[in-house]
This record gives C-alpha cells, sequence and structure tokens, in this order.
C-alpha cells in the first residue's frame, strides 16, 4: 500500500514577471499582430498606391513606399511581427524588389491559415499544405515564364520602368532612372562558366542635391566624395596613371616609447631634415613609376602633399576601402600596401581624373576608363528626401535588371503572374486528397491579395476587377490589371514585366515567416528589467503592437 501523497507548495518553474500564452491565444497573437503590419505595407503596392511619411526619435523624416525601407524604419515591437521584418529584409538582399508583396502575401497566408484553424484543423496539416502549395507554385512559375535575352536593352527597360513605376520619384524621372540602371547593369556584367554574373557592389551610388533628377549622370569609372589635397596639386590629369596605395604617406611613430636627446640645435635641424629625406624618398619612388595621380587610403603629410605638388602629381587621401576596391576594379590598378613594392605594373589608367564642384563640395572624378567593370551613378535632385528616395528607387530598379540579366525570365506584372498561378494552384488542389487541399485551397486564394491590393490602390472596385481578371484569364495568360485605365489587359503587350526571379523568392518569403508563425503554439515572456519598469511610460496612444 503506497504512502498518502502530500500537498505540497506548487512548482515555480518560470522566473515571477514572466508571461506566458498557450495554444490558440498564442497562435492568434501571433497572426493579428503579422496581419496588423501586412496591413500597414498594403497600401504601398503598385504604381498609384500611397506613400509613408516615417519620424525618427531624432525627427528625421523619411518619405518612401519601399516596403523594406518602411518595415525597417519602423520600431516594430511584437516579435511575431518582427519575423515579417526580417523576410522584408531578406526579400531586399537577395532579390531587391518585391519585399511589399512578400509582407503582404505573408499576412493573406496566415488570415487564411486561421480560417482553416477555427475549423478545427491543426497547424501541422496547414503548414504541409503551405509546403506542398509553395513547391507547386514555384513549379508553375518557371513553367509559364517567358525567357528573354539577358542583354536586350528593351526588355531590361521594360523591367527597370515597371519597377520603378510605384515610386516616389517624378513620372518624369522613370525613365532617366531606368535608362542609368541598365547601362550601369550592363556594363558590370561579366560572363563567368557560360553564365552571366553581376555584383551590383561594383555599381556605386553616390548622391548630392541640387540640380533635377533628369540631370543624374553615369560615370564610366569612380566618383570620390573627397577633394584634391593640396591647392598646388593639378585639378585635371589626362591619361592619369594611378598609384593605389593603403599605406600612409608619413613617417610612422615607433610602436615603442622613444626618447631623444638633444645638445645642440643643429641635431634637432638633422632630425627634422631626415624626416624630410624620408618623405622625399617615398615621393620620388612614386614619380619614378610614372604616377600621375594617387589615392591613398590612409593620411599623407603636409611635407609629403608639398613634395607630390612639385612634382605635378593630384593627391586624394582617407578614400574608404569600399571605394578603393571599386578603383582596382574600374581602373585595373592594383591596390599597394608598401610604397617600397610599388612598381608600374600596379598602376590603374584612366583617361581623365578631374576635381569638379558639385553642389557646395568638391568631388574627384574618375572617369574614361578603358574596360571598367565599377561605375558610380550620381545622383541629383531638389532636396534631401528626394535624392534619398532616387537611391532607393535606382538600388531597386539596378536588382530587377541584375535579377534579369542572371535569370533571363520575365512574367506579367499588374496581378497577371499571381492569378496564373492561383488558377493552376486550384486545378492542382482537385487532385489531392484530405485535408492538405484545404490549405492549397486557400494558398491559391491568398496568392489573388496581390492583384486586389492593386485594383484597391488604384481606386477601382477590387471584387468585380478579381471577378473581370478571372474571366480573362481563361483566354489570355498575361491579363493583368491596367491601374492607368482601369481595365484588363495584357501585361506583355503593356510591357508591365516583373523578373520571375521576384516572383518566387516573394512566395519563398512569405511562406517560410506563415509557416514560421503558425508552427509557434507558446509564447513565454521573460518579465522585463527593473530600470525598464521604473520608466514612466511614453505618452499618446498606445502601438497596436504593445
Amino acid at each position: 500500500m503506497s504512502a498518502p501523497r502530500i500537498a505540497s507548495m506548487p512548482v515555480l518553474v518560470l522566473k515571477e514577471g514572466t508571461s506566458r500564452s498557450i495554444g490558440k491565444e498564442a497562435q492568434e497573437n501571433n497572426i493579428s499582430a503579422a496581419i496588423a503590419l501586412a496591413n500597414i505595407v498594403r497600401s504601398s503596392l503598385g504604381p498609384k498606391s500611397m506613400d509613408k511619411m516615417l519620424v525618427d526619435s531624432f525627427g528625421d523624416v523619411t518619405i518612401t513606399n519601399d516596403g523594406a525601407t518602411i518595415l525597417k524604419e519602423m520600431d516594430v515591437q511584437h516579435p511575431a511581427a518582427k519575423m515579417l521584418v526580417e523576410v522584408a529584409k531578406a526579400q531586399d538582399q537577395e532579390v531587391g524588389d518585391g519585399t511589399a508583396t512578400a509582407t503582404v502575401l505573408a499576412g493573406e497566408l496566415l488570415k487564411s491559415a486561421r480560417e482553416l484553424l477555427d475549423s478545427d484543423v491543426h497547424p501541422t496539416v496547414i503548414v504541409d499544405g503551405y509546403r506542398c502549395a509553395l513547391d507547386k507554385a514555384l513549379e508553375i512559375l518557371d513553367s509559364i515564364a517567358e525567357p528573354v535575352d539577358p542583354m536586350d536593352r528593351k526588355t531590361l527597360m521594360d523591367i527597370a520602368l515597371t519597377c520603378l513605376s510605384g515610386k516616389v520619384v517624378t513620372a518624369g524621372a522613370y525613365e532617366k532612372l531606368a535608362e542609368l540602371a541598365v547601362e550601369a547593369v550592363l556594363q558590370v556584367a561579366e560572363k563567368v562558366n557560360g553564365k552571366w554574373k553581376v555584383d551590383i557592389d561594383n555599381v556605386k551610388v553616390e548622391k548630392k542635391h541640387g540640380k533635377s533628377i533628369d540631370e543624374s549622370i553615369l560615370v564610366s569609372g569612380i566618383v570620390l566624395d573627397k577633394e584634391v589635397v593640396h591647392e598646388g596639386m593639378p585639378k585635371l590629369v589626362k591619361n592619369a596613371k594611378i598609384a593605389l596605395l593603403e599605406c600612409p604617406i608619413e613617417i610612422e611613430k615607433p610602436e615603442i616609447s622613444a626618447k631623444i636627446n638633444i645638445t645642440h640645435p643643429d641635431q634637432m635641424k638633422r632630425f627634422l631634415e631626415e624626416e624630410t629625406q624620408v618623405l622625399k624618398k617615398m615621393i620620388d619612388k612614386i614619380a619614378n613609376v610614372n604616377a600621375n595621380v594617387v589615392v591613398c587610403e590612409k593620411g599623407i603629410d603636409d611635407v609629403a602633399q608639398h613634395f607630390l605638388a612639385k612634382k605635378g602629381i593630384m593627391a586624394v587621401r582617407r578614400a574608404k576601402r569600399s571605394d578603393m576596391e571599386k578603383l582596382a576594379k574600374a581602373t585595373g590598378g592594383k591596390i599597394v600596401s608598401s610604397i617600397e613594392d610599388l612598381s608600374e605594373k600596379d598602376l590603374g589608367e584612366a583617361g581623365l581624373v578631374e576635381e569638379r564642384r558639385v553642389a557646395e563640395d568638391k568631388m574627384v572624378f574618375v572617369e574614361q576608363c578603358k574596360n571598367p567593370k565599377s561605375v558610380t551613378i550620381l545622383l541629383r535632385g531638389g532636396s534631401d528626401q528626394l535624392v534619398a528616395e532616387a537611391e532607393r528607387s535606382v538600388h531597386d530598379a539596378i536588382c530587377v535588371v541584375r535579377d534579369v540579366v542572371q535569370e533571363p525570365k520575365i512574367v506579367g506584372g499588374g496581378g497577371a503572374a499571381e492569378i496564373e498561378v492561383a488558377k493552376a494552384l486550384r486545378e492542382y488542389a482537385k487532385k489531392l486528397s484530405g485535408k492538405d487541399q484545404l490549405a492549397v485551397m486557400k494558398y491559391a486564394d491568398a496568392l489573388e491579395v496581390i492583384p486586389l491590393a492593386l485594383a484597391e490602390n488604384a481606386g477601382l472596385d477590387p471584387i468585380d476587377i478579381i471577378v473581370k481578371l478571372k474571366a480573362a484569364h481563361e483566354k489570355m495568360k498575361w491579363a493583368g490589371i491596367n491601374t492607368i485605365t482601369g481595365d484588363i489587359s495584357d501585361m506583355l503587350s503593356l510591357h508591365i514585366v516583373d523578373p520571375v526571379n521576384v516572383k518566387k523568392q516573394a512566395l519563398k518569403s512569405a511562406t517560410e515567416a506563415a509557416i514560421m508563425i503558425l508552427r509557434i503554439d507558446d509564447i513565454i515572456a521573460a518579465a522585463r528589467p527593473e530600470k525598464e519598469k521604473e520608466k514612466k511610460p511614453s505618452e499618446g496612444a498606445p502601438s497596436e503592437f504593445e
């Protein structure tokens, strides 16, 4: 006979002040937070979208409709909503566009999942169904995508213009920015093992406010936001031979502390003269290899500047490491870590190096390079906010052009690709048995949120448009929403196209985020530190994420 169990104190597993929500409550909290965040971005989708004004804690203002920027600048608190922010960042890093699409789609997938959860479908079944739907959707996208010539400027211009159509920059500037993006990508594209590769780090974007966006230029070389170090140096050098140094042109201080006892003024004079001679030898070495321009990553001594000016050598100091690497690619030079090792074959070449005044600053232009594998886009604009948004826009345009050059396949824009995939998924779902079929059908329904949002943002009747769009897809593969006329049109004939890469990555990012959130059934939040509790609550209405 077992001994009677003695009543004991409750066992405390979690620290006092820890909050915990379990099961459906936890799922509902996460889904609601993610949907709330997706709804914020939803109105920023498409060419007729609205913009957001974001004010940070320092009062700096950002005006944008770029999904990645909106989510990055917002101070999101809810952990599930933070997952969507990470999704947008991943989308931006991978393909450079489609961040709003991925976020809105993730929110809609969770909304569809909520309906299944309310019908007592287990989260694991929904997750399996969504994974199955994603695999099929990617397969469908590959099969319907139209192959293109990766070096065809017309196609690349269409891609860039479609990407830029919804940006803050004025309509007249779209074409200029698209031209700059296409030209820049084509200049830095390289063929590796029979395939085109583009490293967008080789496209430097330098911005200066003043003038208008139409006066932005592409420089076949590098623009350094630096000025020539000495007034006596030439401000323009033709047929430049450029020495790229990562070592200082200065007398190095000893690593250990040293003391010199001087007993006579002549000794002091000889000591200083010796320093001057060391610097003179450095400059003589640079001159002997026929360099007439020096770009130094570190400092240049005042005496060295004087000797360089006497030799007629232009010099720039404290250049960024990234700029040095780009200069090496643009001019064909090598970055040298010791002046002793400098030789003529290490020098880069450029047709022209010139210091020019841009707005209130002076900048050094290294251009007319023979085969530049690194180029610079110099952006202009009426205000700092406009130039900053133009920079974000041109980054997206460069990325989508790169995507097509690397994977030369396109799909129709205006919601055409999403409706076509949804249609094929519904056909596929009919062949499935069990509850997986429900999840695949819900996935297909969720895809329709993209054309729905495009119609809403263009001021059209979304239900009416979706019905017309589905009917049009029975006859026309690339039927999409023409937001200008409000009609259903063939997107390929209107040259409204997207890279298939962007669509595929948006589906992957959105599905992975939705699956991650659906699999959470327990939220354990640690108590806040005492100091944080003592702080006074901030004034104003509470955030919807709190």
